[in-house]
């Protein structure tokens, strides 16, 4: 009896060929309306240093000087090799090109997952693991334009394939090693991270060997040495191809790998995002930061495959144990590992893509084995309408938000909407695009012949390189004031969740708003007046009468941008009328009350006046709103020492230094917490502050 509802004369094969087919020809046009990606410019910036690198025989090291990108701990490989390609065959359209070659590996990762799958449990498996990739609109969002992460999913799941057929082998062929050896070079080539496929190679092959040995009870020395040569051949061979495009590491082989392990595992560059409603940096994510995006995030025809793999294993999964095992370790030792570091996570579980394969193929295999147990052709044809449910979400997701699948979230947080505010949508800024591409139609149609300037929260340039009469610079929102431009596009990236909750985000004068799910992901901002900027620049001049007259105009106008009644509370302040400076202040916090510049200022006028417990309570909140926000450390522990409050003060100035060990503010008021009573403590502070640098 056909479990699938295959018709006579098509195989399972035919099948399977067949729906990698057409899933080629979705993905490859899938690319087509892609955004670029968050970190792509500087990525693609970096190919090209390391192009120049190798094309000027090491005379130009720019890709050896990356203090503030940090990118020459990344190998990147695939950015390079596609990079080489774009050079040699004088490609103009670079995006367009880099976009066409991330869908096409992430097909190919998708076709070795669906071929991991029929090598273990058949082409049916296969078929199925197919179709649980075209209703993953996360995994096919970022294969739009995720240069870093899809190479590496394709990297790890190749390397997890040959990996275990190499294993199981009776005797590896020539073919399988060499990909093998290829799979694990061009992970180690993309991440250091890659690395950890050699250490799954030596435990599994000791696992697998340590248990041969238990059931034969006697073990042939003659095989252990060979095959422990053939892994270290393996392993050197791996090692040495990748990385080959990667300067750091071949100017310093050894030591250059480590040290981009290191910094890797613990990236020092850290962002805010929203996660459960809070504005949270991204090194102070709970621990289970990652495994519910991807609870969230993942469809549920996917995860009802993971309960059917765990709760019914099947004959064939009983008899294979062994692989399975070590394929479900390649999926929760990452995890795990990052959970115990505590490491510095963002973007969502983009990072984590290359375990998705993994989970993909047992899901597949789940829903196989439930489909074989029941030999009713009724109860097999229950759950497939089941099934089909499942997928109707995203696939209606996919269908309706092309390009954004990248943005999906299921049922379990009520779709993309019941997320917004919650969690980040467009953090990755594909919309940009779609917004560059609007406003240029706009202006062409309504401004023809007029020079514009045009600010985004995200470099747009290439958008806008063929415009003559239109310039384009970043800027962040928040600072947009405080900048010139006629015209700003801005993505919903680093948008505080409040302005996102109390509808003040898109403002006012946004002329158009690209939406997805009916939730704002962009909008394209005019600008009818410059009385913001005028009133800053005159603020920045110290002509505070001046500024007042211009910041006045912006405020009559209506505006809807709380850092311009913070500017003008500014000059106020500086001009000594601190209850207008209050007021102001109270008006922009009506904005946004977590606006943390906002209730800082207000907090140290409250200290000013001797209202001593408002500004304490004020510096709090400025805590609890950003932890990071290092100023009101040393504001808030001053008002607590001097009320006796010594405890309270230090823990809290220690917690400051624990994020930032070098703020001279902090060490200073520790010293005073302990001039009275340990005057010799004291000292030392103060002499550890006079070994720094004045700010």
């Amino acid at each position: 009896m056909k479990i699938l509802p295959i018709r006579e004369g098509i195989t399972g094969k035919s099948l399977f060929n067949l729906a990698a087919f057409l899933l080629l020809i979705f993905i490859l046009f899938s690319a087509n309306k892609a955004g670029i990606s968050g970190d792509e410019e500087v990525h693609y910036n970096q190919s090209v240093s390391v192009y120049n690198y190798f094309s000027s025989l090491g005379v130009n090291n720019s890709a050896l000087n990356t203090p503030v990108t940090h990118l020459k701990y990344y190998g990147q490989s695939f950015d390079n090799i596609t990079t080489i390609l774009i050079r040699w065959f004088g490609i103009e359209d670079i995006y367009s090109f880099r976009h066409l070659m991330n869908s096409f590996a992430a097909w190919l990762t998708i076709l070795l997952s669906a071929l991991l799958a029929v090598w273990l449990s058949g082409y049916e498996a296969g078929f199925l693991t197919l179709i649980l990739f075209a209703l993953s609109p996360t995994f096919l969002g970022h294969a739009q334009n995720n240069l870093k992460d899809i190479p590496f999913a394709l990297a790890y799941i190749a390397g997890s394939l040959y990996m275990l057929k190499w294993l199981f082998a009776k005797k590896p062929s020539l073919v399988n090693s060499l990909l093998l050896i290829f799979s694990i070079a061009f992970c180690i080539g993309i991440r250091p991270g890659g690395l950890v496929l050699i250490c799954y190679l030596l435990l599994f092959f000791l696992i697998k060997e340590v248990i041969a040995f238990r059931k034969n009870a006697r073990y042939n020395t003659a095989f252990l040495r060979n095959k422990l040569i053939s892994i270290g051949f393996i392993i050197f061979l791996s090692y040495l191809l990748g990385i080959l495009l990667w300067p750091f590491v071949l100017k310093y082989p050894v030591t250059g790998f480590w040290e981009s392990y290191k910094v890797m595992t613990q990236f020092p560059t850290t962002v805010r995002q929203i996660f459960e409603g809070r504005f949270e940096w991204s090194d102070f994510m709970p621990w289970y930061y990652l495994p519910k995006l991807m609870l969230i995030t993942i469809p549920l025809v996917v995860w009802a495959g993971i309960l059917c793999f765990i709760s019914l294993p099947g004959k064939a999964l009983k008899k294979e144990w062994l692989k399975y095992t070590f394929l479900l370790f390649t999926i929760l030792f990452p995890i795990l590992f990052v959970i115990y570091e505590r490491s510095n996570l963002y973007g969502s579980w983009r990072h984590f893509l290359f375990i998705y394969p993994g989970i993909v193929v047992l899901s597949a295999t789940g829903i196989w084995n439930l489909l074989r147990f029941f030999k009713s052709a009724v109860k097999k044809g229950i759950i497939l309408l089941i099934v089909f449910l499942l997928a109707l979400h995203p696939i209606d997701f996919m269908a309706r938000n092309y390009p954004y699948y990248y943005l999906y979230y299921n049922q379990l947080v009520g779709g993309l909407k019941g997320a917004y505010g919650k969690y980040e949508t467009d953090y990755y800024y594909h919309s940009v695009r779609e917004g560059s591409e609007w406003l240029i139609g706009y202006l062409k149609q309504n401004n023809p012949s007029d020079s514009l300037k045009i600010g985004s929260n995200f470099p747009a340039d290439w958008f806008f390189r063929k415009e003559k009469n239109l310039s384009s610079t970043y800027f962040m929102y928040s600072e947009r004031s405080q900048h010139d431009w006629d015209f700003y596009i801005v993505a919903n990236s680093y948008i505080s969740p409040t302005l996102l909750k109390n509808g003040n985000w898109p403002p006012k004068n946004a002329i158009k708003i690209i939406k997805a799910d009916g939730i704002p992901i962009c909008a394209i901002l005019k600008r009818e007046n410059k009385d913001d900027l005028l009133g800053f620049q005159a603020y920045n001049r110290n002509s505070l009468q001046e500024a007042t007259k211009f910041f006045e105009d912006a405020i009559r106008k209506g505006c809807q941008d709380e850092i311009i009644f913070y500017n003008f509370a500014s000059v106020c302040y500086k001009s000594g009328d601190k209850e207008k400076a209050t007021t102001l202040l109270q008006k922009g916090l009506e904005i946004n009350p977590d606006c943390e510049r906002i209730l800082m200022l207000q907090a140290n006028i409250f200290a000013e006046v001797k209202k001593f417990d408002q500004a304490a309570e004020l510096y709090q909140k400025v805590i609890r709103v950003n932890r990071k926000y290092f100023d009101a450390y040393p504001a808030l522990a001053k008002i607590w020492i001097n009320q006796g409050e010594l405890k309270k003060a230090r823990k809290l100035l220690k917690d400051c230094l624990m994020m930032s060990p070098k703020n001279k503010a902090a060490i200073l008021a520790l010293a005073d917490s302990y001039r009275k009573s340990d005057p010799d403590v004291a000292k030392k502070y103060e002499e550890l502050a006079l070994q720094l640098p004045t700010d």
